[in-house]
């Protein structure tokens, strides 16, 4: 592992965006979001994946030159096309209209579809969060999880997040496999083993292997709940936003895959906490929040850095492998 200044890193990946054809803005907004992740120390969903993207740029499989396209636009839900364009600037843009949206009309729902991986999924409540407002956000992916009792890979790891007004911001970003895809592939990469009861080989045998587990399936969260919950998140993306199931996507982490467009979708919700009240209080959160603390635990999610604001001097850890492909698409983009 290496450490590494997150603004220097930053610039460098703004750079490989923008030469991979993303204009300046949506490679700025995309790449900082992936620096963000580096920042809270999710590494799996952070530079790691970025040779995959660029990858995929290049390909065709993310459009580079893509806009997003209103199809629905009503007071408190619209819904727009991403035209398989990269997916942290356009859940970003998603995140910030929900919350434009809500401040007006207490609620506002946006859905993206036909978009592609965003990174981490609690990076994105910071645009709602930011203006008072709890924002609720859920995203799908490729096909790795088996229904509870089945044998087949039909859903993905169907992310949920949710940011809380809090002060500092409380932050809930989790899969409901019992760990993220992306951390999978950060084992694989460092040949590092996995621990008992995350996942299966493709045949649904248990297995330690990440290697075998990155073409195998995730076992669900807590069961049969976990399991409950990754239907309600691939019934509010896949099959209500679409155009894509989780069980027909192509897998980013798949060479082959390159050039097919993964038709992601994502789902954000943003609410006007102060109109979420029966009696005017609104010192409810902060007495909640008091009281955890003084039960000797914390809210989740509160000791991490703004993605909004982050601090350029700040260090990161990067580990060696991804520095070389990082190094060799830097080559690459140049010649």
């Amino acid at each position: 592992m290496a450490k590494l200044n997150l603004g220097s890193e930053l610039d460098r990946a703004t750079s490989l965006l923008m030469r991979a054809g993303l204009s300046e803005d949506h490679a700025v907004t995309s790449a900082r979001a992936i620096l963000a992740s580096d920042r809270w120390g999710i590494g799996s969903h952070g530079l790691m994946r970025l040779p995959f993207y660029l990858e995929r740029l290049l390909a065709g499989g993310i459009n580079a030159k893509a806009a997003l396209k209103i199809v629905t636009d009503m007071p408190s839900l619209v819904v727009m096309n991403g035209e398989n364009g990269m997916g942290h600037w356009q859940l970003q843009a998603a995140a910030e209209l929900a919350a434009d949206r809500a401040l007006v009309n207490g609620i506002a729902a946006v859905g993206v579809g036909a978009s592609s991986h965003c990174g981490a999924l609690g990076i994105y409540t910071a645009p709602i969060t930011s203006k008072g407002l709890v924002g609720i956000i859920f995203s799908n992916g490729p096909a790795v999880m088996p229904p509870w009792g089945g044998k087949k890979s039909v859903l993905s790891t169907s992310p949920i997040a949710a940011g809380i007004p809090t002060n500092p911001p409380t932050i809930i970003d989790m899969a409901t496999s019992a760990v993220a895809r992306g951390k999978i592939a950060a084992k694989a990469q460092a040949n590092e083993p996995l621990e008992p009861g995350w996942a299966f080989s493709a045949s649904g045998e248990p297995t330690t292997d990440a290697k075998v587990a990155l073409t195998g399936m995730l076992a669900p969260l807590g069961g049969a709940k976990g399991y409950a919950l990754a239907v309600l998140v691939e019934s509010l993306t896949g099959a209500l936003i679409g155009p894509t199931l989780a069980a027909n996507m192509p897998d980013m982490f798949s060479p082959e895959d390159a050039a097919n467009p993964q038709g992601i979708s994502h789902f954000v919700i943003a609410i006007d906490a102060k109109k979420l009240t029966v009696d005017g209080t609104h010192d409810r959160l902060d007495t909640f929040v008091d009281s955890v603390k003084s039960a000797g635990g914390r809210m989740p999610g509160v000791n991490r850095t703004d993605p909004q604001n982050l601090n350029l001097g700040d260090e990161i850890m990067v580990a060696d492998t991804v520095l070389q492909q990082l190094a060799d698409w830097d080559a690459k983009l140049s010649s």
